[in-house]
């Protein structure tokens, strides 16, 4: 039996709203949180909040939030049990777990050996076909011969994606409509790759051109109990970068549920797999799921699995790691009403979504029943420049989808912030659309259906009439030797005022 351990102190090796994320469920269970930071984050809400704070370095993520060595040598210094990566960064760096090891300190997630796996699309894909996971049709290891992968990429049929298998967030992708596009494509998407993870390893398989994002929670213990907490759907995405996430997904019947969960499990099972993670599919128009790929960390949009589920996914995820089986069984667990969640992000929808920078002149969060802010930022605070550009998450629970989606208007329409461009007006139109309203949504909603028009403000008729009148007031004021026919509409512009000081 795992001998039970009894962390004391935890060291959140993030920033950001996911770091005090984790340090209020931390607080929750009594212990101790110990915050980094770089010199960008000095005056950060997650410095506040932690027990201890310590310096990481300058503001790039090189010389501050990815200094594995530096981090795990304030563990050292500062009886850190344990440590939580939050996502991005070092979450899902083998090397970093194989460090913090050594050092005799916990990681709170997979093993070493489970990331490596899964951190690989090639070596994944090759791990979950021995367990039957349905797989998209191409190669499934990296592309050696150009000639070769042309005619697989012919086999089964153009278009197909050029991936790098080192990939994520749409970098080192390509698609590709015909065999004279392959070559140059591919280079592309090598070039990318290399740049972007330090390996030019790249694949194809077939495009399946408008799928829907289903991803299933996952929660494994150490005693090899694995369980699926249902699934998202995440289609609606700009850059293949996920806006608005939902739980459950509107198209799922129990029994396609129910095969996508079990393959989940599945995969978890391929890659021994311990801790919270995410197994993403692609579900296509006649519902066919094929796996794309295991997230072996704690997923952005985890609020809303917790929301219809009951489950705290980082108490669940501390209490595995100091080896205590799951607190819940497969059967135990039971989708409770729908959970919305919107990606506050500092970036212009009218703009193709250009990232913004700037100050938040006004920060006024929208509250009531099923409302919940994960969030990192207070009035007057800036936008740094180095890091992600998410302001919020901003989600809201209720008993049907319908309802969920009409409280989310409502907290969207309490929402205040200005200072920066955001993404706020972007989700009010999405919780209007006809298409999100009724279900029918895919990884193209976007390029199908929106236009920065549409989040032009209407010019409000009365007002503008009613500045029309202040402005000829003013005019007239100006003017006093003026004819009879203007003193005519200064009268009219004295009862205009008139009218205002009775209101």
């Amino acid at each position: 039996m795992t001998d039970i351990k009894n962390i004391k102190k935890i060291l959140i090796a993030n920033r950001g709203e996911i770091a005090i994320r984790v340090m209020r469920t931390c607080r929750e269970m009594g212990i101790k949180t110990v915050a980094v930071y770089s010199e960008a984050d000095r005056n950060a809400l997650h410095v506040r909040y932690a027990d201890e704070a310590y310096l990481l370095g300058p503001p790039p993520s090189n010389q501050s939030y990815l200094l594995a060595d530096k981090i795990v040598e304030i563990c050292k210094t500062h009886q850190v049990d344990a440590v939580h990566p939050g996502y991005g960064f070092l979450s899902e760096r083998a090397e970093f777990v194989i460090k913090l090891l050594a050092a005799g300190i916990i990681f709170i997630g997979p093993s070493a050996e489970s990331m490596e796996i899964m951190g690989s699309k090639i070596a994944s894909k090759q791990a979950v076909e021995k367990f039957g996971v349905p797989l998209v049709p191409g190669l499934k290891e990296a592309i050696v011969d150009i000639e070769d992968a042309k005619k697989v990429a012919t086999e089964i049929g153009f278009p197909v994606l050029i991936k790098a298998s080192a990939g994520g967030g749409g970098k080192g992708m390509r698609i590709v409509n015909n065999v004279e596009e392959f070559e140059p494509n591919m280079q592309l998407a090598q070039s990318e790759a290399l740049s972007s993870f330090g390996d030019d390893a790249v694949f194809i398989e077939k495009y399946v051109a408008a799928p829907r994002h289903i991803e299933i929670q996952l929660m494994a213990d150490n005693h090899g109990n694995v369980c699926y907490l249902f699934e998202r759907d995440c289609s609606i995405q700009r850059r293949h970068q996920k806006l608005v996430e939902e739980a459950p997904s509107a198209v799922l019947t129990a029994e396609l549920r129910k095969q996508m969960g079990e393959a989940a499990v599945n995969v978890a099972k391929a890659a021994k797999y311990s801790g919270a993670g995410t197994v993403e599919f692609l579900l296509d128009e006649k519902l066919n799921f094929y796996f794309l790929e295991m997230n072996t960390r704690l997923q952005v949009e985890h609020p809303v699995s917790e929301l219809i589920t009951g489950i705290d996914l980082v108490k669940e995820q501390i209490l595995v790691a100091e080896g205590h089986h799951l607190s819940f069984k497969q059967e135990d667990l039971k989708i409770m009403g729908h959970a919305l969640e919107l990606r506050v992000c500092a970036e212009d929808p009218m703009n193709n979504f250009l990232p913004d920078i700037g100050t938040l002149t006004t920060y006024r969060l929208p509250q009531g029943p099923g409302i919940r802010v994960d969030d990192c930022m207070e009035e007057g605070m800036a936008i740094p420049i180095y890091y992600d550009n998410m302001i919020a998450k901003l989600i809201v629970w209720a008993d049907t989808r319908d309802n969920a989606i009409e409280k989310m208007k409502r907290a969207i329409s309490e929402y205040k912030i200005s200072g920066v461009s955001n993404t706020l007006q972007f989700g009010y139109w999405v919780m209007h659309n006809e298409h999100f309203v009724a279900g029918n949504i895919d990884t193209k909603f976007i390029d199908n259906y929106f236009k920065p028009e549409y989040l032009e403000a209407p010019i409000d008729k009365n007002l503008q009439e009613a500045l029309a009148l202040v402005s000829s007031y003013i005019f007239n004021e100006t003017k006093s030797s003026v004819s009879t026919a203007i003193n005519s509409k200064k009268q009219t512009s004295d009862w205009y005022l008139n009218r205002r000081s009775m209101r």
